[in-house]
């Protein structure tokens, strides 16, 4: 079994179960996106993690195993996305990335967002008659370093 197979079992049990990524973020103590993310494959769990998401899915019992595991992050199966919320936020990053890039440096100096100390939230919010959302990307920012 793959991350790909434990996935689809993991969503199959969500719906059968009737519970939300919340309700599974909140039962094992995890942050909601990132463990969203992590059942999608993109972050390994613990061992009390992955085995509190096994016994609450009812998963098979290599399952826990697979979702110990180091991924292979940030790939896609294409060149593009085909999904629309996906493929949105791309044109998102397309349309302002020279802004943002623009604005960051000039905020911050000569660096990048770090992944490895990152946090992303998710959160609805309703100013007006339309639902909006709103995505807060959080990451450290080392200075790239000149050759000496």
């Amino acid at each position: 079994m793959d991350h790909r197979d434990i996935t689809a079992h993991i969503l199959a049990a969500k719906r059968r179960r009737g519970l939300s990524f919340t309700e599974i973020a909140d039962h094992i103590g995890a942050d909601r996106v990132w463990l969203t993310a992590a059942l999608h494959g993109h972050h390994p769990l613990n061992r009390v993690q992955a085995a509190a998401v096994t016994a609450l899915l009812e998963l098979p019992a290599e399952a826990a195993a697979v979702l110990e595991k180091i991924p292979t992050r940030g790939s896609f199966d294409g060149a593009s996305p085909a999904d629309l919320t996906v493929y949105r936020l791309y044109e998102v990053l397309q349309l302002y990335r020279p802004a943002l890039k623009t604005l960051i440096h000039k905020a911050l100096g000569d660096g990048i967002m770090s992944a490895i100390t990152f946090n992303v939230a998710l959160e609805r919010h309703d100013p007006d008659a339309r639902p909006r959302m709103r995505i807060t990307l959080d990451g450290g920012f080392p200075a790239y370093l000149p050759w000496e």
